[in-house]
Formats: structure tokens, sequence, C-alpha cells
């Protein structure tokens, strides 16, 4: 039996039930409590754990939101499918390390037109507000 979201190999006794679907753990967890970026007390509390710990930038952050967060600075814009293709991400797992990074203030959103772009926490229209 596999996972019907990302076809994992599970046994019966690893395997959860969601809405006549067989899924691993980690799908389950996805679709029963997704990550959401905008939550305004899991920003304080990232900002303030970090400050304390003298995290700066992509410091504490695991190798690939480093990896996401330095690549959006460099484009400037991006939208979510150019990252999920690069770093051949499922939406599910794009949408964990994104949260994090909005927490950090270190990414947000950016529509331009009918387009969602992530951008650098700094980006105003174009221009990075610390230069």
């Amino acid at each position: 039996m596999k996972c019907n979201r990302c076809e994992r190999e599970l046994t019966p006794d690893n395997s959860y039930q969601y809405l006549s679907e067989n899924l691993c753990e980690d799908c389950y967890i996805d679709i029963r409590n997704p990550a959401k970026a905008c939550d305004p007390w899991a920003v304080y509390t990232a900002k303030r754990t970090r400050e304390n710990a003298g995290l700066d930038d992509t410091e504490g952050l695991n190798g690939t939101q480093k990896l996401i967060c330095e690549y959006i600075k460099n484009k400037s814009k991006v939208t979510r499918e150019e990252i999920m293709e690069k770093f051949n991400l499922r939406e599910t797992e794009l949408q964990t390390h994104l949260a994090t990074l909005r927490h950090c203030e270190l990414v947000k959103g950016y529509k331009e037109g009918n387009t969602v772009y992530l951008v650098p926490f700094d980006y105003d229209d174009g221009n990075f507000l610390g230069e």
C-alpha cells in the first residue's frame, strides 16, 4: 500500500486514513495541521527567539531554507512554482519552509498584477528598503 499523496510505501500499522485516503504520517500532518505563513504569534515568537539566541539573517535555518532565502535575495522576486522546480519541492514542503522564512521576517509575498511573488522582506516595489 502507498500513500495517496507522496506515494511512500506504507504498512497497515503506519498509515492514516483521512477522507478515504491512505496517508503516511508526514502527509497526514500536512493536511491536518498545515504551516501558516500569516501567524502574528509565530512571527513574534520567531523574532524573539532569534534575537535571544543572537541569530542574524539566515543563521539557525536549515539548509533548504537558507538556499531558498538566498535564491530569493539573488533573484529579487520569484514565484512559488520557480522555487518548487529549482529545489524539487512539493507544495506542502515549500509551504512549511516559506512559513518559517516569513515568521523570521526574511521573505514576504508581493503582488504584481495577477502574480504573487516571493521577495526579500525589505523589498518595496522593486527596491530594497535597506539600500
